[in-house]
């Protein structure tokens, strides 16, 4: 039925750009010049530099789009695209989920793989944290919704590549900021960055606090970012890029209905009486090389580490964590003829290896009089060992102006090592999972340069986290696979009314076996089994329209819907027959829509509006919450005080209708003693904040 209204929908979209490209063909050449909506360039690791393109549905935040809120919470953006839902906690805990994939994951984010450059953000461990990185130090946002990338690992929820902030501007610009808002939120910027002939660089330090609106919640986060290029030839360059993050975030949890309905402000009572929190220490650092070897073939290699130093006081212990992850990737790109068709191809190979270690701590906060965590004896030690190599190819054959045809393989191999030392050493086990083929197919048609028709058949596959690997004592459980499925999708691309109107359309069908299931056996303690299949399908919307009212004002507007259909086609849990029921941890509709008036003194204003339907909160789908709305408003006045010297001052409202909602859920939350379960984090209510930038071009 979706499949069919698609279509029907699709047919209409096209006959309507055709009846209008006759119409823009008998205008004028000397009418009065409108404004275009710019063409969406992608990274430059795919087989397409061009959105149009791309034989796939991807979301594309900008600069301007990331940096259109308050330049401090990544998740108002983020959900901005169809089909994709971020959930956060006063920007400690986040979870991202991407037509469903990853909706069940107690915390954090898994089944989506995150690059930062060429730098993976995804551990070993398959979680997933992209909110360490100062915003104002990206320069875009690329989402790949579901497996549809073969260069990117065909993860099943797809991937997500942060491209970091290079100079752009020839010469030198330094520039300073500050963010001040409601709870104590305060963040105070410093950048620079030089760009000549031969090298670039772009320096830049932020320093994040809040108070926070909820009992234990008060955050810091100070991080300094690197990024540049260096000896840049014509046919070459070294880019470099690091980033350091320093974070300690204090953890309100999670409440039940009762304190949430009456009391959302206050924390778990065991959370605050500990005064829990997670502390760390992250790095980040990376080299890419970019030669080009002829004029057919060219080469990308890069290196990179990653280390990270944890510690979270929890009520039930203490856990410190220390990763240690260094890796290394290489693609080569070019085109060759067969016959008259002109093909392109990208065929490289990723290698990655992570060392892990984590220990355990009695947490004696009762005998600590008031004064919140004391370390006590250590209880369990574990160290892993991960590794795997993803070696992927595409090929894109340009069959006429009209058609092209594009094929991509992903091959996986990972292994993994796990010993304990605590309570009792055990033997080092080692398992490997069997290699993983994850193949992809898609046609594309272009009845013009403003449309784009594409059908997409692809394979992906999720790693299992460490806590789904497990059997109840901590050895590795044999028996577990990872999840993997078929994703199937129609989309379109157009362009109307002389490229001031973009519309995206998709609809997918996927279906999942051998479903991950962390089944929670302790406070800290998880059983892995593969129960079931689940389905997932939907359709997205996508519309930006750019309209030049006047000399003087601009608008532009967007629109991104999605409308999912997400269940257990097959859910058997503890003798529980979840089959049928809808997948727990995700919406089945989310609109969200936005306006942006500019005016040519530099006055501007922003209004977005976010709808989330009610999420199903368990698997047996005996609890929802409920569904919300959210307005945001921003105004602001950009000018330029003296030459060369710009300014920025902004005011903005979150949440102007003081909507009660839950921006965070537990899935499948278990009740503590008589309580009932606690499945909700509540969300900020009414706040406001204001921005001042200054810029300075040498």
């Amino acid at each position: 039925m979706i499949l069919k209204k698609y279509c029907f929908f699709l047919l209409i979209l096209i006959v309507f750009q055709n009846s209008f490209a006759q119409e823009e063909k008998s205008k004028s050449i000397d009418s009065v010049k409108t404004e275009k909506l710019e063409e969406v360039i992608i990274s430059s690791f795919h087989i397409n530099d061009s959105l149009q393109n791309a034989p796939a549905s991807i979301g594309i935040l900008s600069k301007k789009e990331l940096t259109q809120n308050n330049a401090t919470d990544i998740t108002t953006v983020v959900n901005t695209i169809p089909g994709v839902f971020m959930q956060s906690s006063n920007f400690t805990t986040t979870r991202i989920s991407i037509r469903g994939i990853g909706a069940r994951t107690p915390y954090g984010t898994n089944k989506i793989r995150a690059f930062y450059g060429s730098i993976p953000l995804t551990s070993g461990n398959s979680e997933t944290v992209i909110d360490d990185i100062d915003l104002e130090n990206l320069n875009q946002i690329e989402i790949i919704k579901g497996p549809l990338s073969s260069i990117y690992g065909a993860g099943l929820g797809g991937a997500i590549l942060i491209s970091p902030q290079l100079s752009k501007n020839k010469g030198q610009i330094a520039g300073i900021s500050t963010v001040f808002g409601s709870f104590g939120l305060l963040k105070n910027s410093l950048n620079y960055s030089l760009d000549d002939k031969n090298s670039s660089l772009n320096l830049s330090y932020h320093n994040l606090k809040s108070d926070g609106w909820r009992e234990n919640s008060a955050y810091k986060r100070e991080g300094i970012t690197l990024a540049g290029e260096l000896f840049r030839r014509q046919n070459s360059k070294l880019t470099y890029f690091s980033n350091y993050t320093y974070l300690k975030a204090f953890i309100p949890s999670s409440i039940n209905k009762d304190t949430y309905d009456n009391n959302p402000q206050s924390g778990a009572p065991t959370w605050i009486a500990s005064k829990g929190f997670k502390e760390y220490k992250s790095t980040l650092a990376g080299l890419a090389y970019d030669f080009k070897i002829n004029e057919h073939l060219n080469n990308s290699t890069s290196v990179f580490i990653n280390y990270k130093d944890s510690n979270e006081p929890r009520p039930f212990d203490v856990l410190r964590q220390y990763t240690f992850a260094t890796g290394a990737r290489t693609q080569f790109s070019g085109t060759f003829e067969i016959g008259k068709i002109e093909n392109q191809f990208i065929f490289g190979m990723e290698y990655f290896t992570d060392n892990y270690n984590g220990n355990t701590f009695e947490n004696l906060y009762k005998q600590n009089n008031g004064q919140g965590s004391l370390q006590g004896n250590q209880l369990t030690e574990t160290d892993q060992k991960r590794h795997f190599y993803n070696i992927f190819s595409q090929i894109r054959s340009l069959l006429s102006e009209k058609f092209e045809l594009q094929l991509g393989l992903n091959y996986n191999e990972t292994h993994f090592e796990l010993t304990n030392f605590l309570p009792q050493k055990t033997e080092t086990e080692k398992y490997s999972y069997d290699g993983i083929f994850s193949p992809q197919l898609s046609l594309l048609f272009k009845p013009n340069q403003r449309q784009t028709i594409y059908f997409s058949a692809s394979r992906g596959f999720s790693l299992p986290a460490t806590e789904e690997t497990l059997t109840s004592n901590g050895t590795i459980n044999p028996d577990i696979k990872p999840e993997n499925g078929y994703n199937f999708e129609l989309g379109g691309k157009f362009y109307f009314f002389n490229k001031k109107l973009y519309t995206e359309i998709a609809v997918y069908r996927m279906e999942i076996k051998d479903l991950l299931v962390a089944k929670r056996i302790g406070d800290d303690q998880y059983e892995g089994v593969n129960a079931g299949k689940t389905l997932h399908e939907g359709i997205e919307i996508t519309m930006k329209h750019n309209w030049q009212i006047n000399s003087f004002f601009n608008l532009n507007s967007y629109i991104g819907g999605s409308v999912g259909k997400y269940e257990f086609q097959e859910f058997v849990d503890s003798g529980n027959d979840y089959s049928g029921n809808k997948l727990t941890g995700v919406p089945t509709n989310k609109v969200n829509a936005g306006l942006i008036l500019n005016t040519r003194l530099g006055i501007y204003l922003n209004a977005d509006y976010q709808f989330v339907n009610k999420i199903p909160m368990n698997d047996a789908n005996s609890a929802f919450s409920d569904s919300y709305n959210i307005i945001n408003l921003k105004t602001g006045y950009r000018f330029e005080i003296l030459r060369n010297l710009n300014t920025n001052f902004a005011f903005g409202i979150n949440n102007v209708s003081n909507e009660k909602y839950a921006s965070l859920i537990l899935p499948n939350a278990l009740p503590v003693g008589t309580s009932s379960p606690r499945y909700y984090y509540p969300g900020l209510p009414v706040n406001y904040y204001g921005t001042v930038s200054l810029n300075y071009l040498f």
